[in-house]
């Protein structure tokens, strides 16, 4: 993939909501997940690929830094600066476009896109309905509230950026 065909990936919410309408016309399914992406790892990798099996068009929403520092992942969270990850998540085979998002959530993002299946990781459950459980998946009961649906994906186990961080930070 050339460099000019991965920037070209990484759209703005104007860019994404025609690629939207495309997609729709085209009669494609839309999937959308989103997460911090900090250190690229298998764990990702295999997480995306998955998602994207559950449509025809993957939509990644990527943390931005400030986002990101929001979320207590810890001081020196991000490693990678925003359109650094943005680029190299749309690198991959497995996904159609990434959006980078500074909002705490999602939600405004998926109220906007409007995908057919919300996916997250194990570490979510797409049965809890309250808001304030940890596992609740932000933009699940608006996404079933127009017909899509929302799925999670099971996490490859021993990959996460935190645990790499630390290793690095630790040696």
């Amino acid at each position: 993939m050339t460099k000019d065909a991965i920037h070209s990936r990484v759209v703005s919410l104007d860019k994404l909501t025609d690629l939207r309408e495309t997609w729709r016309s085209q009669g494609k399914k839309v999937v959308f997940t989103n997460g911090v992406f900090d250190l690229l790892h298998r764990g990702h990798v295999t997480y995306l690929a998955a998602a994207a099996a559950h449509g025809d068009v993957l939509v990644v929403g990527v943390n931005g830094d400030a986002s990101v520092r929001r979320l207590g992942k810890g001081p020196e969270r991000p490693i990678v600066a925003e359109a650094d990850r943005a680029a190299v998540v749309a690198a991959l085979r497995s996904v159609e476009a990434v959006v980078v998002f500074d909002t705490d959530t999602p939600l405004a993002l998926i109220q906007h896109l409007q995908p057919d299946v919300l996916a997250k990781g194990g570490d979510y459950d797409a049965s809890v309905s309250d808001p304030e459980d940890p596992q609740y998946i932000v933009g699940s009961a608006e996404v079933r509230a127009y017909g899509g649906t929302v799925t999670t994906i099971d996490l490859v186990p021993g990959q996460s950026t935190t645990g790499m961080a630390e290793k690095l930070k630790n040696g």
